[in-house]
């Protein structure tokens, strides 16, 4: 979508169009889309239309309700970050001091409606001039908040000392102009290098503000983290979006974290709860008990030792992130199974235990195994009226086989 074309779209006729959409119906676009010419709505603006109604859709399940009164572009959307998890980012702001933020690099203003929600004043800019102009409607709700068009470099940002109410926070742009999917998403980089604004930006504008934070790739490596700050792992039922990155007055904990979220609760894991964890790991011939298979954001941000530490258990193998432990405990940010019997990984052996305990349906999960689980099921040949589920896995250096049941 070019300007000319988002200005369309926001006027009047534009307007009137896109209102009058009913809800998305992937089967009968092309009919809609072929009505909506027939009537003399100029096809580019229907097409745009169309589309702005697709990703509203398709935008439900990070902006709720709220999706259906924004527009977004397809890039935007997918690198959008989610409203609860935007929420703890202004949140965070908000409990470091901060009363104003400079939203650099602010995408459709996914975290900038977040900023403004929690009643900071909000100054947003995006290099590209649709993505701006898309925040820029997205923030009319907000008298305190506006978007523009403006590179980081360009921002004129009060020095900490002066302003300590004042924020930063960055979301680098993570992808290579050029080349589009068929979806049209352009190729995601993960190198730090390749960041706009540029890493070197990045780390002076957070170094010089009161409070700052900037969102980057969840396969960011610990060997970049900057020293005093707080590298953040963040994980939405069951999926690692986001390292986050806090500076100065919003760095709580220096040093590594994981956030556990999803739409019940969120769970904080620090690196000082991994501290004192036992360092040994499982014997195959001691495998009793539970199992505790730890969120991927915590064996992400490297602390597979604070589940060992609040189970009293040993991990499976090292950087595994499943532990053992004779004791129940609630984890909420880990899922927890009963172990039932526990063998060397032998596909002949396997398979007599699939066929002595008839079991038909069968869940194969792996860690840390050179196996496919697929391949694996065809060699099984599971036959029977009975369930399981089994972890193909490493304890103790050596590859092992879990029969587990699972546990809420």
């Amino acid at each position: 979508m070019t300007p000319a074309l988002l200005a369309r779209l926001l006027s009047g006729e534009g307007a009137a169009l896109l209102a009058s959409l009913p809800p998305y119906d992937e089967a009968a676009a092309f009919t809609l889309a072929d009505r909506l010419r027939a009537d003399g709505f100029d096809p580019d603006l229907v097409a745009a239309a169309l589309t702005q109604s697709r990703l509203r859709a398709r935008a439900e399940r990070k902006f709720g309700a709220a999706a259906h009164s924004m527009l977004f572009t397809v890039d935007g959307l997918e690198q959008a970050t989610r409203r609860q998890i935007a929420q703890l980012h202004a949140r965070r702001l908000s409990d470091s001091g901060a009363r104003q933020v400079f939203d650099l690099g602010c995408g459709v203003g996914a975290d900038a409606r977040a900023f403004a929600t929690a009643g900071l004043r909000v100054t947003a800019v995006d290099a590209d001039e649709v993505t701006a102009g898309v925040a820029e409607f997205n923030l009319r709700p907000f008298e305190h908040a506006r978007a523009r068009c403006d590179l980081a470099e360009n921002v004129a940002i009060p020095d900490q000392q002066l302003a300590r109410d004042v924020a930063v926070w960055l979301d680098p742009a993570r992808r290579t102009p050029g080349v589009s999917d068929m979806q049209g998403r352009t190729r995601r980089t993960f190198r730090l290098d390749q960041l706009a604004p540029s890493w070197d930006l990045v780390r002076e504008l957070c170094a010089g503000a009161a409070t700052a934070g900037v969102k980057l790739s969840p396969s960011f490596a610990h060997a970049q983290i900057p020293p005093g700050t707080q590298a953040q792992w963040t994980s939405y039922e069951g999926e690692v979006l986001e390292c986050v990155l806090w500076w100065n007055n919003a760095a709580w904990d220096a040093g590594r974290s994981a956030v556990v979220v999803s739409d019940q609760f969120a769970y904080e894991v620090l690196e000082r709860d991994a501290a004192g964890a036992n360092p040994e790991t499982a014997r195959l011939d001691r495998m009793h008990g539970y199992l505790y298979e730890a969120d991927r954001a915590v064996i992400r941000a490297g602390l597979s030792g604070a589940l060992v530490r609040r189970v009293d258990g040993v991990e499976l193998d090292t950087g595994v992130g499943i532990v053992t432990s004779p004791r129940e405990v609630l984890v909420p940010w880990a899922k927890k199974y009963a172990v039932i019997d526990a063998i060397p990984f032998n596909v002949k052996a396997l398979r007599s235990w699939v066929r002595d305990h008839r079991i038909g349906r069968l869940t194969i999960k792996k860690k840390g195994a050179s196996v496919d689980p697929e391949q694996l099921r065809r060699q099984l040949r599971p036959r029977g009226d009975n369930d399981a589920t089994i972890l193909v896995t490493r304890v103790g250096g050596a590859q092992a086989v879990l029969m587990l049941s699972p546990l809420r």
